[in-house]
């Protein structure tokens, strides 16, 4: 495996020796409308919902659907008319006032409107999946992707979010590299000791998690689907770090016992510190 890990790394170093190359968010998001009107939420629900379809509790029960347990509501804010006596005439005035809703894909019974690709699985991929025995919950939902270390659970958007499968399972990969790092897995100081988005260690693991992904994508053999993307990802956190080179083989040492970790090859010991560049 040693040698697939090797054409990998040597693959994603050449093209950033390259020159720049654009990141691309590898699934599709759609504004966030009504599920059953259809229009679309504007102004600052904007920034109050991410993209999809939402609905209320009233909509989802008369169209005969349940909210999932655990599911969470999100908070639509619209202005209200009502007339007030001002020196004795009457004014049209506005009052804020919210309401909330659900995401579609939290109700279960209905299904989602908008238009969605048809994707095989990939059976190699899916096999990693299944082989990884201590793996977290995942959920295949939303617009979003990312592993959540206090819950150790992981959140991705479904296969047919996505351009094709390989970019999907090169992004559930990602979450799975981030979560071998859980306190209970190999106990990677990048996750346990997380200093939030931007920061150190945040971004060392970041590097970790996108070459993690990259050798599992080379191990199934897609990695040629995702190899560009994979690497303008990377490019993107090595100039968060100052774009020191010799992060890459930092961060690459750490993504091999993830990726090992994964597909459960030798015998993979606690994970050590991220060694610090001075």
């Amino acid at each position: 495996m040693s040698k697939v890990y090797d054409y990998v790394l040597e693959a994603i170093v050449k093209r950033l020796q390259e020159g720049d190359i654009p990141w691309k968010q590898p699934w599709h998001t759609s504004p966030a409308i009504n599920y059953t009107n259809r229009k679309e939420y504007k102004g600052i629900n904007r920034l109050l919902l991410s993209g999809g379809e939402y609905i209320t509790f009233k909509q989802a029960t008369a169209l005969k659907g349940t909210i999932k347990k655990g599911s969470k509501t999100k908070m639509v804010v619209f202005y209200s008319p009502f007339e007030k006596e001002v020196d004795g005439k009457k004014e049209k005035q506005f009052v804020l006032r919210y309401y909330n809703v659900y995401h579609i894909d939290d109700i279960e019974g209905l299904e989602s409107k908008l238009e969605v690709k048809e994707h095989n699985t990939i059976i190699e991929a899916e096999n990693v999946l299944q082989s990884f025995t201590d793996k977290p919950q995942i959920e295949f939902s939303g617009d979003k992707a990312f592993y959540n270390s206090t819950t150790d659970c992981i959140r991705v958007p479904q296969l047919n979010k996505f351009e094709n499968p390989e970019l999907y399972y090169s992004t559930l990969f990602h979450e799975l590299a981030h979560s071998t790092g859980h306190s209970s897995r190999l106990n990677r100081k990048t996750i346990t000791e997380c200093d939030g988005f931007g920061g150190q260690q945040y971004s060392k693991e970041e590097l970790i998690a996108e070459i993690g992904a990259a050798m599992l994508c080379g191990a199934v053999g897609i990695e040629s689907m995702t190899i560009e993307n994979q690497t303008a990802y990377i490019q993107n956190w090595i100039k968060a770090l100052q774009a020191d080179k010799r992060l890459i083989i930092h961060a690459a040492g750490a993504a091999q016992k993830a990726a090992d970790y994964i597909l459960k090859v030798n015998n993979i010991v606690k994970e050590e510190e991220f060694e610090e560049v001075e």
